[in-house]
Formats: C-alpha cells, sequence, structure tokens
C-alpha cells in the first residue's frame, strides 16, 4: 500500500491498554496498529486509555481514534459512548452494538431473531451454580460480558459435583450447553466475510491457547466442505448486521461435524477482535491480499468516512 504524504496524513490516536482483563492484549494490539499505521503513512499517537483519556485526546486532538482495546469499558459500549460525546470519529462498532455484542444473554437473542442457530443457555446466579448442577451436564460457565476466554470453567459429564467457581467470577454468569466439535471464526470486514480459520488446540481454546506461542494452530481456510464454508459465511455477515456491527468484527463458530450443516452453532460476535498481524481476522485479511497495514488503514479511512 502506498504510503500517504505527511502533509496530508490524518491524526489517528491509538487506544491501547485500559482497566479490563484484557489489558495485556489491548496493549500488544494498539502497539501493532500504530506501527502499521505508521507504516502506512499516518501520524500516530498511542494511548494508554486511564481516566485521563478525555485530557489526552484533547491534547492529541485526532481526526480519528483507533480503538485497540479489549473487554469491559473499552468494547461494551462506554469508550464508544465517550466517544460520541467527545464528538470523536472512532474505528470499530458503535455504542449500541458493541453494548449488544459483550452482553451474550442479548447477543444471543438478536442472533435467534435473525435465525441464527445458537446453544441452549441461562444467566444464573454464581452461588446456585457452585451448589448444584444448574443444567445438565456438559455445560460451560462464564462471565456474561467478557472476551478473551476470560473465567471459562468447562463442566464435564462425568462431573460428580458442580464447578468451583472463583471468587473473581461475577455474582451472575451465563450457563451454556457444551457445544463438541471444531473451532471455526469468521471475519466480517463491512459487508465482506474475509473467510473460514479452524482453530486447532490440544484442549479448550481457553487463554492460554488464544495468547500463549504454540497454543493454537490456524488453518486458513479451514478444511470443510463447502456448505459449511459458505454457513458460516453467511451466518458471520448476518450476525455482524444483525448486532448493527461497523468496520471489523468476527464471529466464532463449534461445529460438530457428525451432524453435518445441523451441527454449526454461532457462539458469539467479537466486535474489536485481536489486533496483531498473527491474530485470526489479519490472518484472512492477508489471505485475500491485504497486508497488515492495508487493513488497519481501511478501518481508520472507513471511520473517517462516517458522518
Amino acid at each position: 500500500m502506498a504510503g500517504r504524504s505527511s502533509r496530508t496524513a490524518p491524526k489517528v490516536a491509538v487506544l491501547k491498554g485500559g482497566p479490563s482483563a484484557e489489558r495485556e492484549v489491548s496493549l500488544s494490539s494498539g502497539r501493532e496498529c500504530a506501527q502499521a499505521l505508521r507504516q502506512a503513512g499516518y501520524e500516530v499517537t498511542e494511548i494508554d486509555a486511564g481516566k485521563d483519556l478525555p485530557e489526552r485526546l484533547a491534547e492529541a486532538a485526532p481526526d480519528v481514534v483507533f480503538n485497540a482495546l479489549h473487554g469491559r469499558w473499552g468494547e461494551d459500549g462506554c469508550v464508544q459512548g465517550l466517544m460520541e460525546w467527545l464528538g470523536v470519529r472512532y474505528t470499530h462498532s458503535g455504542v449500541l452494538a458493541s453494548a449488544i455484542a459483550m452482553d451474550k444473554s442479548r447477543a444471543k437473542q438478536v442472533f435467534r431473531d435473525a435465525g441464527l442457530p445458537v446453544l441452549e443457555s441461562l444467566i444464573a446466579d454464581a452461588a446456585e451454580v457452585r451448589t448444584r448442577h444448574v443444567l445438565p451436564p456438559p455445560y460451560v460457565v462464564k462471565p456474561n460480558d467478557e472476551g478473551s476466554s476470560v473465567g471459562v470453567y468447562i463442566v464435564h459429564e462425568a462431573a460428580n459435583s458442580p464447578p468451583q467457581l472463583s471468587d473473581q467470577m461475577p455474582a451472575r454468569v451465563m450457563v451454556e450447553t457444551y457445544a463438541p466439535g471444531r473451532e471455526l471464526t469468521v471475519a466480517v470486514l463491512g459487508d465482506r466475510a474475509l473467510g473460514v480459520t479452524e482453530i486447532v488446540t490440544t484442549g479448550w481454546y481457553d487463554y492460554d491457547a488464544k495468547y500463549k506461542p504454540g497454543g493454537s494452530t490456524h488453518v486458513v481456510p479451514a478444511e470443510v466442505p463447502a456448505q459449511i464454508d459458505a454457513a458460516c459465511r453467511d451466518y458471520a455477515i448476518r450476525a455482524h448486521a444483525a448486532l448493527g456491527c461497523r468496520g471489523l468484527s468476527r464471529s466464532d463458530f463449534r461445529w460438530d461435524d457428525s451432524r453435518g450443516l445441523d451441527g454449526l452453532i454461532i457462539l458469539e460476535t467479537n466486535t474489536q477482535p485481536g489486533m496483531t498481524p498473527t491474530s485470526l481476522a489479519p490472518e484472512q485479511a492477508a489471505k485475500v491480499g491485504m497486508d497488515f497495514p492495508a487493513l488497519c488503514s481501511w478501518i481508520v479511512e472507513e471511520a473517517l468516512c462516517r458522518a
């Protein structure tokens, strides 16, 4: 991608870090995105987003904010609301889409209304989940509003007792039927599905599998039947539209290959996917000929074009 003239380069403030449980992931995403945007010719300021964010933004006076935050506050509509209040253009999804997508229970209802296949689940008191099986095993327990597999517990079919959840878990949690099968994911850029990736691990795709070297292997494009590839792309585009997402999103799936199309389930949509060159969405973009600086530039230009 050709670099921009330094005299016309938009000023971009890259938000990274923040206070969530996914701070370290966000710091990595932010650093990589800032480097890529400089390579693409933008004037970039990196901001570790904290309580002084309004003052930092006023000082930086950016043309657009590149939101590289993950988790609560940065991904759930809070920072998006602050940007709206400040009148600053920003990347990725807006307030409502961010808030709904981060709330797994509400997002599932949106998916159901859009005709997408989801798993049975309920919201329960963590104290009750510690004392009895609120769903028949196997099932999964997780916070309703965290990402990156933070705080996920798998209760296997042979479990004799309910899970002993950490004291760090919220007072109310999501309990979801366990879906066996293969991990698939699709990034959507605007109205285009970039591809289908299979994530191969030796166990659950947890935080370590996502972010530690060697924790997982990405097979892109995924070696799946054409029908499943097409369905994953279709479901991801429909989820992106139903939630009202903008720019880049990534939807995650489980596929039980013994059941064909009936075994494909959408798990969730991430409005702030990981953004390093080896993250899932950038990998898919690279496979269709869009390198990392070009992807980051597309995201910035899409935000700059908004009213």
